[in-house]
């Protein structure tokens, strides 16, 4: 598994693609170091362009880079080696590449600038952090609906469906829901959705992190004396590394019995 992370990891970070994603951080990090100051104000910005573009890139990417690959894997599989070890290893390098250019792209112009020293910098690398997760979750997304679907635009398709009901749908379910069963108690209803959408979870993580409510949605305006605890820090941490470990296998499930 370890040449197959190994090559993967090299063909990612010589694709041109994963150069455009790094360069796009580094000139919005430039960009807002040039137009404010105010360490916190960068982070509420960068917090609303991760939050919403890692997770469409990374499902992006993984589709991207699994039917690519297809020919590929389809050839390891013929050798003596475990599928989960192919899949693990094509899976981790693409993964890692993507963290490797979000990161980079972000925190290469703080430590030029010298702002890496900045007061707040822990909520910022808390936010690198929970991107990169939000990145192996949707990017394990997309691997879980290509094994799942040969056809590339049905693929494609379903992931960017997967990708607008988290990010953009959810919210809108949330607050019908809250206002249809207003008169009922939702304290536990609150709780569950949220633990049930990683985008949400991260939102409110960071916002907690920042003391901040200004651009909090509404759900995790609702459920914020909930989760503005450390126990609730806790639970927060808890569900993000069970999507992402339940993500991943279903993925090594999906292809240990698919049909090549």
């Amino acid at each position: 598994m370890q040449r197959i992370f190994l090559y993967s990891l090299y063909d990612m970070i010589r694709n041109r693609w994963m150069l455009y994603y790094t360069g796009f951080f580094l000139l919005l990090t430039c960009a807002l170091l040039t137009l404010s100051s105010d360490f916190t104000q960068i982070t509420i910005t960068l917090t609303n362009v991760i939050l919403s573009l890692t997770p469409l890139i990374g499902i992006l990417f993984g589709c991207i880079y699994y039917f690519s690959s297809k020919e590929f894997i389809e050839l390891l599989l013929t050798q003596p080696i475990k599928r989960k070890s192919v899949f693990a290893g094509i899976y981790l390098g693409l993964a890692v590449s993507l963290s490797i250019s979000l990161v980079g792209g972000v925190l290469i112009p703080l430590t030029v600038s010298g702002h890496i020293l900045s007061n707040g910098i822990q909520t910022l690398l808390l936010l690198l952090l929970l991107a990169i997760v939000l990145s192996i979750v949707f990017s394990l997304f997309a691997f879980i609906v290509c094994i799942r679907y040969d056809n590339k635009i049905k693929a494609f398709g379903i992931s960017i469906l997967l990708w607008l009901f988290f990010a953009l749908l959810y919210d809108g379910i949330f607050l019908l829901l809250l206002m249809y069963f207003k008169e009922y108690p939702l304290e536990k209803l609150s709780t569950v959705m949220s633990i049930l959408n990683p985008i949400d979870l991260t939102r409110i993580l960071i916002i907690f992190k920042l003391d901040i409510s200004a651009m909090m949605g509404f759900s995790g305006a609702v459920i914020k004396k909930f989760f503005g605890s450390n126990w609730g820090t806790v639970l927060i941490s808890i569900s993000l590394f069970l999507w992402v470990v339940l993500s991943f296998w279903t993925m090594l499930r999906l292809a240990s019995r698919k049909d090549f």
